[in-house]
């Protein structure tokens, strides 16, 4: 990293390494110094740098180790790590995973089971998770694609208003395969059953408004329905 880039980095607030070196850490005879609000001080010796910390009430931090001299800012360094810990926690609570679910059919199936299982890719595409379709051929049933293909596209039409064909139609040994994508993204799919729930528990309680612990109940109850680390499932036709 040049100075130059060092500098920039400081100025836009980028995180830091794992333990940098502060203050009296800090071995070097000068460093090129960045003030409390990203303004370039220059190239200061150490000890200046250091006078300059006490002087403010920060820390002196180490933020640019390999540039030289390294690059040093003036900050509150239990506030930065404090911060970007609450950072840190509020990305994970907000991460959502794509999971792809798979549905598994056969090409003769029954209208019943037929309409059954395009219930559970309807749950998932609302989701927001991809759906792997699978269609199992055995026996004469290799010589007749054909039926494996139309049965695929006629799933495909039937959820087109939730999903659409990420991945067409093709065989794999003595399946056929095909992958439908959601329309909504897994973070839209997420909120929008979190208000539902949130509805639900409301008018359960009789119209009352819902609790900040009636909606971290909901969020659980979400995490619950949509665990992003189960198997994928397979109901066989």
């Amino acid at each position: 990293m040049s100075v130059r880039q060092a500098v920039a980095w400081c100025n836009r607030g980028g995180s830091i390494s794992a333990e940098p070196r502060i203050n009296e850490r800090i071995r070097v005879p000068e460093v090129r110094l960045v003030g409390p609000s990203g303004e370039q001080v220059g190239i200061v010796p150490l000890a200046k740098a250091l006078e300059l910390a006490q002087e403010y009430d920060l820390d002196l931090v180490e933020v640019a180790a390999n540039a030289r001299p390294p690059v040093c800012k003036l900050m509150d360094y239990g506030k930065f790590k404090y911060e970007s810990a609450m950072k840190a926690r509020e990305a994970r609570k907000n991460q959502a995973h794509t999971v792809i679910k798979e549905m598994k059919l056969r090409p003769k199936i029954d209208p019943h089971d037929y309409d059954t299982k395009k219930g559970h890719v309807v749950r998932f595409l609302k989701q927001g998770d991809k759906v792997k379709i699978t269609i199992m051929f055995r026996g004469r049933e290799q010589s007749r694609p054909e039926l494996g293909y139309r049965l695929l596209q006629r799933l495909a039409e039937d959820v087109q208003d939730l999903g659409f064909v990420e991945s067409n139609p093709k065989q794999d040994g003595r399946n056929m395969i095909m992958v439908l994508g959601p329309h909504k993204k897994k973070t839209e799919a997420m909120a929008e059953a979190r208000e539902a729930q949130a509805a639900r528990k409301a008018e359960r309680l009789g119209g009352a408004p819902v609790s900040a612990q009636d909606d971290d109940e909901a969020s659980a109850d979400l995490s619950a329905d949509t665990p992003v680390d189960m198997p994928a499932e397979n109901p066989e036709a």
